[in-house]
């Protein structure tokens, strides 16, 4: 009874904060709008019984996921956060493997003290610290005034309320993500094993991409993975950062609610992003759980 009751405990955290929270957005995305509160119709009545409930399933109806499949803005919306979101993760990728590189090979009594400055912008609020690029990227902010009193540039460059300044927040924000899983998959690698291909011939660039890269493979994908997929719904940044050319599904999103208080299209738009991001989260577990049948 004991084991049921511990195994039991998850499940009823997922039931509770994850599957009733996602039938409620369902249920309002198989609504229509309605100029009330809540701003949808219609609402269930348990008073009446069976009745009540077969009236009230019988009004619901997918006529908000055909508006999104009939208006080009929404799936546009979709492959442009796609977009951002793999542009981003490769981005992160390409910095952050050479600083769990290096984290790895460093001194055994310096390894603690990275870790603290990798994971030390967490500390920060995360609406502060994108806060703070607006005044590093705007036109007379910090990079700026540093490029043109070298006199790298004459004129101040246009990178806020662009897509680069949208990067810059994506990877500045997820680096750590992307750090902290190479960077365990690294400092497990064992050193004997470069050793023994540089005795045998290879070069320290070539044992680097025939046995460093490949046995860190599992750290890239989780890295990849935790990047892309919180990446892929982010409102904050490109809301920030971005300009109004900047298309993604979580401002789309955002407006929907907010602006238009048009929650069964909102929603509609929520349960199709979840539906998308099941597959890259499938994919991450099962590439976690490959990864703990090999270290047993």
């Amino acid at each position: 009874m004991r084991r049921w009751i511990l195994i039991a405990v998850p499940y009823i955290w997922l039931l509770a904060l994850f599957l009733v929270p996602f039938l409620i957005v369902l249920k309002i995305s198989l609504s229509d709008t309605a100029l009330a509160r809540p701003p949808y119709f219609p609402q269930l009545d348990l008073s009446e019984g069976w009745a009540g409930i077969r009236a009230f399933l019988s009004e619901l109806d997918f006529e908000n996921f055909a508006f999104l499949a009939s208006d080009d803005l929404y799936w546009k919306a979709y492959l442009s956060s796609a977009q951002i979101a793999a542009i981003s993760t490769l981005l992160t990728l390409l910095v952050g493997y050479p600083i769990a590189y290096g984290m790895a090979r460093a001194a055994p009594e310096w390894r603690p003290t990275l870790l603290m400055l990798v994971i030390l912008p967490f500390w920060t609020s995360f609406l502060i610290r994108v806060y703070s690029w607006m005044g590093i990227l705007s036109t007379e902010g910090v990079l700026n005034q540093f490029l043109m009193a070298l006199g790298i540039i004459s004129a101040p460059l246009t990178i806020l309320n662009t897509n680069t300044a949208v990067y810059i927040g994506i990877v500045y924000t997820y680096l750590p993500f992307m750090i902290l899983p190479i960077y365990a998959a690294l400092e497990k690698l064992d050193e004997s094993l470069i050793e023994a291909a540089e005795d045998l011939g290879c070069s320290r660039a070539k044992a680097f991409w025939l046995i460093t890269v490949p046995l860190s493979r599992n750290g890239i994908i989780a890295g990849c993975f935790l990047v892309f997929i919180p990446a892929l719904g982010e409102f904050v940044i490109p809301s920030l950062l971005g300009g109004s050319q900047t298309l993604m599904i979580g401002k789309v999103l955002w407006e929907e609610f907010f602006s238009n208080r048009d929650w069964p299209v909102a929603s509609a738009v929520a349960v199709i992003l979840l539906l998308i991001l099941i597959v890259p989260i499938i994919l991450f577990q099962r590439n976690e759980q490959r990864a703990r049948e090999a270290d047993q």
